[in-house]
């Protein structure tokens, strides 16, 4: 079963750490291309799961305060962050609070959350231009991958309607594991004196094979999964930067997403032991092509 055409892509982005929104890389080159690429298209809205938020208890949050500031970066000069203006949309908002809601979850606006570079660093980098009308959900932070697959699939209906949808967090992300002389010392997050833990380059194999070579129910299956490879500890020392990949597993795990095409379309290892890399799962329907190749 082919994907139907009208269904926008959906991304999964390794944000990296705070550097990449300064420095140069072949990420931030793709993150511009499918912003390009999403506003060639048409794009009226950006729905977004990150990081760095996660709600306690059985709820989940939607952001609506209608001017948020930002978190503080580090290591990145003020000047390539502080002036981009951030556009919430405040009534795509209230719309997934009532499909999370239709969808059997607990969900609710949050009308003084600030945003946090793990969202605004991929918004700066894909849409240098101007912020388009952006929508935040919040994880639960109990981090269990099928609760966040449910969201997914709550608010998988809106890629029928010029909504991008990215989940941002990280392949592998691990920052016990990472070393940070170079970047403390030098400012290089992208110094690599020695190669990364084998331990991480085979999650991160796990990860490509995962959500490139499986589609619709599978994909669900496969990503959830690898919470369950004994690797993926020491690939994540925490769980919130793999939430976003289940979110993105359920926007992009319906029978009627049998096959879809995923690529991975950018990479690039930071404090050595970090993989940032950058998927797209979709395609334009305009173009023919996966998003941004």
């Amino acid at each position: 079963m082919a994907q139907t055409n009208s269904l926008t892509p959906v991304h999964f982005f390794s944000h990296g750490s705070t550097m990449m929104l300064g420095e140069e890389s072949a990420s931030a080159n793709y993150w511009k291309k499918c912003g390009d690429a999403a506003l060639a298209n048409g794009i009226k809205h950006v729905v977004m799961m990150g990081a760095h938020w996660a709600t306690l208890g059985d709820e989940i949050e939607v952001a609506a305060n209608p001017s948020p500031a930002k978190s503080p970066v580090a290591y990145v000069e003020p000047s390539k962050f502080v002036p981009y203006k951030l556009n919430p949309d405040i009534p795509m908002a209230s719309r997934c609070v009532e499909m999370l809601k239709k969808g059997g979850l607990k969900a609710k606006l949050n009308e003084k959350f600030d945003w946090i570079h793990d969202t605004y660093l991929i918004l700066i980098r894909m849409f240098p231009d101007g912020c388009p009308p952006t929508t935040i959900i919040s994880m639960n932070a109990r981090y269990d991958p099928h609760y966040h697959v449910k969201v997914g699939a709550a608010l998988r209906p809106l890629r029928n309607e010029d909504v991008l949808f990215i989940g941002t967090g990280g392949a592998v992300h691990n920052l016990y594991r990472n070393n940070w002389f170079q970047m403390l010392r030098y400012r290089d997050n992208f110094a690599m004196e020695s190669p990364p833990d084998s331990t991480m380059l085979d999650f991160r194999q796990e990860f490509e094979d995962a959500i490139t070579k499986n589609s619709g129910p599978d994909l669900r299956r496969a990503m959830t999964m690898l919470m369950k490879v004994p690797k993926y500890r020491d690939a994540h020392g925490t769980d919130d930067h793999f939430m976003a990949a289940m979110f993105v597993a359920g926007l992009c795990g319906s029978v009627e997403d049998v096959g879809t095409p995923a690529e991975l379309g950018a990479e690039d290892w930071e404090l050595r032991n970090m993989c940032n890399s950058q998927f797209t799962l979709g395609m334009w329907s305009r173009s023919g092509l996966v998003a941004a190749r």
